[in-house]
């Protein structure tokens, strides 16, 4: 089976790609099937490599793309200046041509960025715990864009149908922003479905982003497209990717 993608659909400018992978076409087996893209789940190093190499060749990407170490943090690299290895980041973003940004995720929010110029483009990591820390606000900062000037795209994450969580979560986001309660609704187990989409549109508002695209495809509810770790335990992980020619 033949790799395939979402391509990112958003007014970007001409010049740069943006896509999120599909789990099929790959070499791995059981439960990383079969697009696995991440080294830290327990699948077979070689395999991964094949799944990349495989990946680089479908898509036709410039370069390898540059794989951070994700800690659900707020780290940002500018991979300008910073190798993609030299530590731990939730973040990165480029303004060299040819240069791929890349998040792993399997639930957790992949949020590309582009400048309305199309001179940077940058990806970030956005589960609740890096959505919390303030990820989105570390990356727009270290990017030095004013936030009129970019575009924001939501990539493939776990629905709010399928996202429950307890109420120390919510009460985590509501102590930053009072209006985040409407991306949580108590069901009957007195628990809380939350909406991990529109926590980012609001923290990504919050900072003048208005243009903001993407998020409709869940990652639990969609198995034969995506890995979900929610939804799985341990699985794969689909790569999130941008960059300019």
């Amino acid at each position: 089976m033949s790799i395939d993608w979402l391509r990112a659909d958003w007014p970007a400018p001409a010049g740069l790609t943006a896509i999120s992978t599909y789990r099929r076409g790959g070499a791995s087996q059981v439960r990383f099937e079969s697009l696995n893209l991440a080294t830290h789940v327990g699948d077979d190093p070689a395999t991964v490599a094949e799944n990349r190499a495989r990946l680089v060749q479908a898509a036709e990407l410039p370069s390898e793309p540059c794989w951070l170490t994700q800690v659900h943090g707020v780290g940002v690299k500018n991979l300008d200046t910073q190798a993609a290895d030299s530590a731990p980041a939730d973040a990165a973003f480029t303004r060299q041509p040819g240069r791929v940004c890349a998040i792993l995720s399997a639930d957790c929010l992949p949020v590309l960025f582009a400048s309305e110029s199309g001179d940077l483009v940058g990806a970030a990591h956005a589960g609740w715990r890096g959505l919390v820390a303030g990820v989105i606000e570390a990356t727009v900062g270290a990017m030095r864009v004013p936030s009129e000037q970019l575009l924001a795209w939501l990539g493939p994450a776990i629905g709010s149908s399928h996202f429950e969580v307890g109420d120390d979560v919510r009460q985590a986001f509501l102590e930053q922003d009072a209006g985040a309660e409407e991306a949580f609704a108590q069901n009957s187990r007195g628990r809380f479905m939350a909406d991990l989409g529109l926590l980012a549109r609001r923290r990504l508002g919050n900072l003048g982003i208005a243009r903001i695209y993407g998020g409709s495809e869940c990652t639990y509810a969609a198995a034969d497209r995506y890995f979900s770790h929610r939804r799985d335990g341990n699985t794969g992980r689909q790569a999130t990717l941008i960059w300019r020619k």
